[in-house]
């Protein structure tokens, strides 16, 4: 379906945009609405503004540190720099469009290009990190930020992939994104336990909660202690005493996409390092952060893997990969229909009867987009369609009634945070990705 659509767009329209990266003019002449079919105008005219102030409207020129076109997370000056969760997103959608195969490469390179100069800088132990961001003008940037992020690259790179079959981005990326994997898994998971921590560079604790989602209530207690084993000379605080449920799942994730496309791109030992990693990792979390009770999966700590009791938004990141068994997604579906977690407008990012919670507070309460998109296609994913759907529809509709931001009140729906901000183009993927029933866009077939 995606080739048809490229052939029946052809390059003219986008053609400035790929070679002068200025995405605000391009996208200023570009019929959106021409890529999609719905029977509801209101629909439309949503992909119309994603696409224009979400994905194409986040793309810049070089500037600063980067040599290559970037994307813009947020807003003006909000989140000015190019984040790692959030681009993937948008990378994905962007995809669709034709002409954007050097767009994209250059957007994974800058990640590649920051690992080079981060490793001529930085110790051994620290080589093959990406950071959490990049920001073009930051002069420090070899010292901020001194952490990463939530480990979903490949996943990204598996998306555009699928997209647009750009074989040349897979040889320019599997490598690096490989080394950024083994950074994950030798700086995280310090314990040798398959299950993935937090942690920072600079010791500085809220830094380490920043690589995942930011103020999560099951890091409240988190502690940075000096690795476990390893005594240089000029070893710090660095590593976090907790394991994230939610990172564990998504460097799953993540390793599953990037052994697949290792297979794609004929590199079965590639492959088969990948799958060793997962196998253990996924064994790990079903024995030591499954929790029958709560149903779901729950973050542990490091150093004893006793559950810390309070079920945020990471625990169902579970869903999107293979690690709950039929077993577990049965009471996983059960849970999620209970009290705990049936706001007017899911899902709230932490178990509603956590003391903590706030519907207007930061990843204590509020409900994203992105999260509430890759949980619904692990519901659906597992054969819950009907919950994936709830959660979608309501996202979408709540989009269309109060405008696209950054994060939102589950009860209100009223919008929190920075407008348009890039990974609310996940608003719009949804649809495409068919996990909602109420909402139906789709990519127009072209002959």
């Amino acid at each position: 379906m995606h080739q048809s659509l490229m052939a029946g767009m052809g390059s003219l329209l986008l053609s400035r945009l790929a070679a002068t990266g200025r995405a605000a003019t391009a996208a200023s002449t570009l019929d959106i609405k021409s890529l999609f079919e719905s029977k509801d105008p209101e629909l439309l005219r949503l992909a119309e503004d994603v696409f224009r102030q979400c994905v194409l409207g986040k793309i810049k020129p070089p500037e600063g540190i980067f040599k290559r076109r970037w994307l813009l997370a947020g807003t003006g000056n909000a989140f000015y720099g190019q984040w790692l969760w959030d681009t993937m997103f948008v990378v994905d959608l962007l995809a669709i469009l034709p002409d954007q195969k050097e767009v994209i490469r250059d957007i994974f390179q800058n990640y590649w290009d920051f690992q080079e100069r981060w490793n001529a800088v930085r110790p051994d132990y620290a080589h093959d990190m990406i950071p959490c961001m990049i920001e073009p003008n930051r002069k420090d940037w070899n010292k901020y930020p001194a952490y990463s992020q939530i480990p979903i690259l490949a996943w990204g790179l598996e998306r555009v992939f699928k997209r647009n079959g750009d074989k040349e981005l897979l040889r320019q990326s599997l490598a690096p994104l490989e080394k950024f994997h083994e950074w994950y898994w030798r700086e995280r998971d310090v314990t040798n336990a398959g299950l993935i921590a937090v942690g920072a560079y600079s010791g500085v604790v809220q830094h380490a909660r920043y690589e995942t989602f930011d103020y999560e209530c099951n890091l409240d207690d988190l502690n940075l202690t000096v690795h476990p084993t390893r005594k240089g000379p000029d070893e710090g605080a660095w590593y976090g005493d907790i394991c994230a449920s939610g990172n564990t799942a998504y460097l799953i994730m993540g390793e599953n996409s990037l052994m697949r496309l290792a297979e794609i791109m004929g590199d079965t030992a590639m492959a088969k390092r990948r799958q060793q990693r997962i196998g253990k990792s996924v064994a790990a979390m079903r024995q030591h952060m499954w929790d029958e009770e709560s149903g779901c999966f729950l973050s542990v700590k490091r150093d004893t893997l006793e559950k810390i009791k309070t079920a945020t938004i990471g625990s169902w990141i579970p869903l999107a990969t293979d690690v709950p068994t039929e077993a577990m997604t049965k009471r996983m579906a059960e849970a999620f229909m209970t009290e705990h977690w049936q706001t007017p407008l899911p899902i709230t990012t932490v178990d509603r009867k956590d003391k903590r919670w706030n519907p207007n507070g930061y990843w204590r309460g509020d409900i994203w987009p992105a999260p509430n998109y890759q949980v619904a296609g692990g519901f659906a994913q597992h054969g819950y369609q009907k919950i994936a759907a709830d959660i979608a529809d309501k996202t979408i509709a709540n989009a269309l009634k109060n405008g696209i931001s950054e994060h939102y009140n589950p009860v209100t729906g009223k919008p929190l945070g920075v407008p348009y901000i890039g990974m609310c183009c996940t608003i719009v993927t949804m649809m495409l990705d068919g996990l909602s029933s109420r909402h139906e866009l789709k990519l127009k077939k072209t002959s």
